[in-house]
């Protein structure tokens, strides 16, 4: 399911870029950073990825799941900081 997570998170980076204008110099991966320093989102494109993910996730699995709540703003590391651990971060809240 974690493959299957970070692939659609993928596919939402890849969107969010091209609606955003966001250029991308590498083909997006597990690993690529999303937030933070180095990131490849500011924070609107952020927020937009989030929700983006988080409608994907209930379509595909049938539960909706929360990526921008209390707990995921309030963690010492950041489920945004790369595609892996945003998708790690779903699989919990899809647990």
């Amino acid at each position: 399911m974690k493959d299957e997570l970070i692939q659609l998170i993928i596919a939402a980076v890849n969107e969010s870029a091209a609606a955003e204008g966001i250029p991308l110099i590498s083909p997006v991966t597990a690993a690529t950073q999303l937030f933070g320093k180095d990131g490849l989102l500011d924070s609107m494109a952020l927020v937009s990825l989030v929700i983006a993910v988080e409608q994907q996730v209930a379509d595909k699995y049938g539960k909706g799941v929360a990526l921008a709540d209390e707990k995921a703003l309030s963690q010492r590391s950041s489920p945004y900081r790369t595609v892996e651990t945003l998708a790690d971060y779903a699989l919990t809240q899809l647990a």
